[in-house]
């Protein structure tokens, strides 16, 4: 039996990376012809020209990268934040566990129930403040554009709202496995709690923490519904992050039902630029981890 289970993993392992070698490879093949076509073109042009047959995803490529880090940026604090809020004793127990479990009940809304919370409640809500934004800041390019509806910002709030969870649960439970003897005896010593937190549990804790970050940041940068019924998927580049927007996964979302010819190929293209750039982050998520397992 133990031979048996031994082969069966290897199978299923195996049949993972098989998988994922054959999703590679139909992507690539797929895309091929404006590979051939475009060139490294594709990246650095903007236009999107089904009639003329001219392709470019830099657009897109933007809109995934800015609202990729950009949701990152708020939504680190805030989880982590929480996750210590949460973990280190600052309420009753009946509390954390409602909070606990608020936040994991909030990652299992589905998509497209945050796009139309989006659209019908958040957009509103916030465009005064954006509008704000606009006159205190209009003479910067990143927020120039006066806001009218769905744009860049939304897209980020509500990336921020769907990859909230994935952080706090994980530094939640990474802080939670923290020794409580270095807890102890950091109390030992004389520090006091803040000291303990942030020169020991923290840095105990921080390979893990990095871990769900990055997780994180692959699922923002693959995001579709949600980003696709707020970001206004305009194929105009603007730098300003209070007009209209793209991203490739909404991209594809929206035009490969009606694609055909070379088009069909640029949409690949661009999904083969995604994979890429996920394949990035997960390598970069794995060799910070590492280092910084092994430095603290």
């Amino acid at each position: 039996m133990d031979r048996g289970f031994q082969l069966l993993s290897m199978a299923l392992a195996a049949f993972v990376a098989i998988l994922l070698l054959a999703i590679v490879l139909t992507v690539f093949q797929g895309a091929r012809e404006a590979m051939a076509t475009f060139g490294t073109r594709f990246i650095t042009t903007s236009s999107w020209d089904p009639v003329s047959n001219q392709y470019g995803a830099f657009v897109a490529i933007y809109g995934t990268l800015v609202t990729s880090l950009l949701s990152l940026l708020i939504a680190v604090p805030l989880g982590v934040g929480t996750a210590i809020f949460i973990t280190e004793d600052l309420i009753p127990a009946s509390m954390r566990n409602a909070i606990g479990l608020m936040v994991e009940l909030l990652a299992a809304i589905p998509s497209v129930v945050l796009g139309l919370w989006a659209i019908f409640v958040m957009e509103p809500a916030i465009r005064p403040a954006l509008q704000l934004l606009h006159r205190l800041l209009g003479w910067s390019p990143l927020f120039a554009s006066e806001p009218q509806g769905p744009g860049m910002a939304p897209a980020i709030l509500i990336l921020v709202v769907m990859i909230l969870p994935i952080i706090t649960a994980i530094s939640r439970d990474a802080l939670n496995q923290v020794p409580l003897e270095l807890r102890q005896g950091a109390y030992g010593i004389g520090t006091t709690r803040w000291g303990a937190l942030f020169n020991i549990i923290l840095p105990a804790a921080i390979s893990s923490i990095t871990g769900g970050v990055m997780l994180a940041l692959g699922r923002a940068m693959g995001e579709t519904m949600a980003v696709t019924m707020i970001i206004g998927n305009s194929l105009n580049f603007d730098i300003s992050l209070l007009a209209p927007g793209n991203t490739i996964a909404s991209m594809l979302a929206n035009q490969f039902g009606e694609a055909d010819g070379i088009q069909v190929s640029a949409l690949m293209y661009a999904a083969l630029i995604l994979m890429l750039l996920t394949l990035v982050v997960n390598v970069a998520a794995q060799w910070i981890v590492r280092r910084l397992s092994l430095k603290y």
